[in-house]
């Protein structure tokens, strides 16, 4: 396979395109038009000095990058993958027919002036120095302003930020043994935070032009990853203040088998790049390249009246995509606004963070926040922070767990879903159907003028029993709605259409998974949900199906394609997601989730529901915290109260599972429920030897769960990670792959990875039931 690659600014000098410029007058009038003046003189002559000045270097190295692609497509065939270097993205974009040449000239114009005006800024290339080593540099030197603007090799990083703390920076990079640096001649501190008011005057601008989806894959260089069919003007907008992520770039075209990278560009920067990553090739995977299929020549795009890209035959890994994309419900993926059949499910105590959430909606996903465990105002400031992201276009949902303790809170937590716009709610540990729950699905329903009803909110309910189940798949108990109309939280008009629509459109069985599943197993459930869900979609007249989902144990693409063929209309992952770089939990977690195998789980009680004995899957590798957490339910089990319990157990209780007196711990308990508005437990307490012992047990729980998700060292013996087997399964899978390090695990990617494959496995498997073999009379 080849790649074509395209340098960015700094690869610009005087003199550049002298060959080129008589060669494709169309294109050189064209961007004399868009510039005002002569790019011929501008790029041969520079009379002014302007060369080196951003405003202008930009749009003159992106015309001379673009005569140098139409030459080289006139003489020989189009290559199978494109990447470009900062600037030099929108002429890998440019030859993958995303835009005409006029577009892109006129967009780099205006990207060329919003970054021309950044100034008191400075860029440092450091040699010699891992990225994390640099990142440890800029720590001990206190250049807290400083960002990593390129990761352009494995010892090669591009920092930016503040003159001084850039200028303060090169003596500490001197002083280092075996490093050195080199100041690039820029005014701005490009591709750091301190460019995001430009990135957010450049994505309004972004948001008048039109893009097509690339006819050949192009890796960008926010992700490291293909550009999506749809999502182009998000990422061009993030580049700007993103770091380039070059060193994956290059990585991810060895993993698709490049073996041949042409650079364009008039000095050359990016072939001895090329050559560093190519060398790592012992640690990097290197598949097979695949027969490409014969394409069609494309041909640059000169001005903007010429509309129509050039058609190019799909490539392996998009008719991949495309079967992926053909998996589960065509109008789940309609109703949800996603390409795949996939959703990326809540971990408790935002591990399912907004990063997670944010980059799978920018990669045309959906993942839930993991709103339960936190305080209201965290989860405030995080849906404030997710509607303001760019290019989600409402592609995040939120999670709504019940807490039978306190009934206020779900309530209130509704009232600033609502507030926010939230239109996509993922419902869990739900017994029965609460109001506040029809109050979000059914706020904005209505009647077509034919009569269908129409809700404009989703609810994805978990369920891990049929009799839960079909709850959620009727209409809202008209007692319910009555009284929802009589306080004002629903009209009559949106009561009026909840009842001929099911509470959830869409039920996820869960099974074998980290949540609440109560031991349930896939294989039984999800076939037997969906038989319920057929028959109670004919009872109820529905327009419209009723959905079914598969939740738990889904870890490998032959997991995923099993829930598929089992009926799955959709499948929604967790585990898998915990050791991504996006999770919200430590990296301590993360490297332990690393090492686990698909025997490394046990079920421990669940902190919330920890009187009914309800019980999930935790890690047991590497911690002590599910034999203890079983330890503690059968002292509840079999006590009733603290006073009962053996002088020995009261001294492991304090030494190893509250590390603390017992008396401090009810203490701490005390000032935790009363600051939280629940002093009503602490009464019932002082009445209750029993419940007493079970919240100061549940303060454990707690306290686990935070030291996880920090990293506390000191409490690694009591970490308490929630995850399945599905965890130890998608370890095996990338064993010796670019995903096998958690690092590379980028929540996009493993959604892609199990969708994929899920696709490939299915027509494997099809294509040997029906391959033609001997009779089964001739077996020996």
């Amino acid at each position: 396979m080849r790649a074509w690659l395209f340098a960015g600014q700094g690869a610009q000098r005087v003199g550049m395109g002298q060959e080129l410029f008589d060669r494709f007058p169309e294109y050189v009038a064209a961007a004399d038009r868009v510039l005002g003046e002569s790019v011929r003189d501008l790029c041969l002559d520079d009379p002014d000095g302007r060369l080196n000045r951003t405003r202008w270097t930009q749009p003159a190295l992106y015309v001379v990058n673009a005569l140098a692609c139409a030459q080289a497509l006139a003489e020989g065939p189009a290559p199978d993958v494109l990447a470009g270097h900062s600037l030099g993205e929108y002429n890998a974009l440019l030859a993958a027919g995303c835009f005409d040449f006029e577009t892109g000239l006129r967009i780099v114009c205006r990207r060329g002036e919003l970054m021309g005006e950044a100034d008191g800024g400075a860029m440092l290339a450091v040699v010699g120095l891992s990225p994390e080593a640099v990142r440890a540099l800029l720590d001990r030197s206190g250049a807290a302003d400083v960002d990593l603007a390129n990761l352009n090799t494995a010892t090669q990083v591009v920092v930016s930020g503040p003159a001084e703390s850039v200028k303060s920076l090169r003596a500490a990079v001197r002083a280092t043994p075996g490093a050195r640096c080199v100041p690039l001649a820029t005014s701005g501190a490009f591709h750091s935070r301190h460019m995001r008011p430009a990135q957010e005057r450049f994505a309004a601008f972004l948001d008048t032009v039109g893009f097509r989806p690339p006819r050949i894959p192009v890796i960008a260089n926010v992700t490291g990853r293909p550009y999506p069919a749809y999502g182009v003007a998000d990422l061009l907008a993030r580049q700007i203040a993103a770091p380039v992520r070059w060193h994956e770039t290059l990585r991810e075209l060895i993993r698709r088998g490049v073996t041949e990278a042409d650079e364009f560009g008039p000095r050359p920067m990016l072939r001895q790049m090329w050559e560093s990553v190519r060398a790592e090739a012992d640690t990097v995977p290197q598949p097979q390249p695949q027969p490409q299929p014969q394409r069609e020549q494309p041909a640059l795009v000169p001005v903007a009246a010429r509309r129509e890209a050039p058609v190019v035959a799909p490539g392996p890994e998009t008719v991949r995509d495309l079967a992926a994309a053909r998996l589960g419900s065509a109008e789940f993926r309609q109703d949800h606004g996603v390409r795949y059949a996939y959703l990326a499910g809540s971990m408790f105590r935002g591990v399912s963070s907004v990063e997670l959430v944010a980059r799978l909606g920018r990669a045309g996903l959906r993942g839930y926040f993991g709103a339960g465990g936190l305080d209201l105002d965290t989860v405030d400031k995080a849906l404030a922070e997710l509607a303001r992201t760019p290019g989600l276009d409402g592609r995040y949902g939120v999670n709504l767990l019940h807490d039978l303790t306190r009934p206020g809170a779900e309530d209130t937590l509704t009232d600033l879903l609502m507030r926010h716009g939230v239109r996509h709610v993922e419902a869990a540990a739900f017994t029965t159907v609460t109001p506040a729950l029809v109050r979000f699905r059914f706020a904005g329903a209505h009647r077509t003028p034919d009569g269908t009803p129409v809700a404009v909110r989703t609810l994805i309910a978990k369920c891990s029993r049929p009799e839960v189940a079909a709850h959620f798949m009727a209409p809202p108990a008209e007692e319910l709605l009555r009284r929802l109309v009589a306080r004002g939280a629903l009209t009559a008009a949106e009561a009026d259409a909840a009842r001929g629509l099911p509470v959830a459109q869409d039920i996820c069985v869960e099974g074998d998974s980290a949540g609440h599943t109560d031991g349930g197993v896939s294989l039984a459930l999800v076939p037997t949900t969906a038989a319920l869900a057929a028959r109670l979609t004919a009872r109820h007249g529905y327009v419209r199906r009723l959905r079914v989902g598969a939740c738990g144990g889904l870890g490998t693409p032959e997991a995923v394609a099993a829930a598929f063929v089992l009926g799955a209309d959709f499948v929604v992952t967790g585990s898998v997601n915990q050791c991504s770089p996006q999770a919200g939990t430590s990296d301590a977690v993360k490297d332990l989730l690393a090492a686990l195998d698909v025997q490394d789980t046990a079920y421990a009680p669940a902190g919330d529901l920890f009187e009914l004995g309800s019980r999930v899957q935790v890690v047991r590798k590497g911690t002590l915290f599910a034999a203890r957490a079983n330890k503690l339910y059968q002292l509840y089990r079999g006590h009733g109260g603290l006073d009962d319990l053996d002088e020995a157990t009261r001294t492991w209780l304090e030494r190893d599972c509250l590390r603390a007196p017992l008396d401090q711990v009810w203490k701490q308990t005390c000032a935790h429920y009363r600051d939280t508005g629940r002093g009503h437990e602490i009464e019932r307490a002082e009445r209750d030897p029993r419940h007493r012992m079970a919240l100061l047990f549940k303060s454990y729980f707690a306290r686990t769960n935070r030291a996880a998700q920090d990293g506390d060292p000191a409490e690694r013996a009591n970490y308490q990670v929630h995850c399945g087997p599905a965890a130890g399964a998608f370890n095996r899978c990338v064993a010796g792959t670019a995903l096998e390090s958690w690092r590379e695990r980028h929540v996009e990617r493993i959604a892609e990875l199990l969708m994929t494959g899920a696709a490939r496995v299915l027509d494997e498997r099809l294509t040997a039931f029906t391959e033609p073999g001997p009779h089964p009379s001739t077996h020996p």
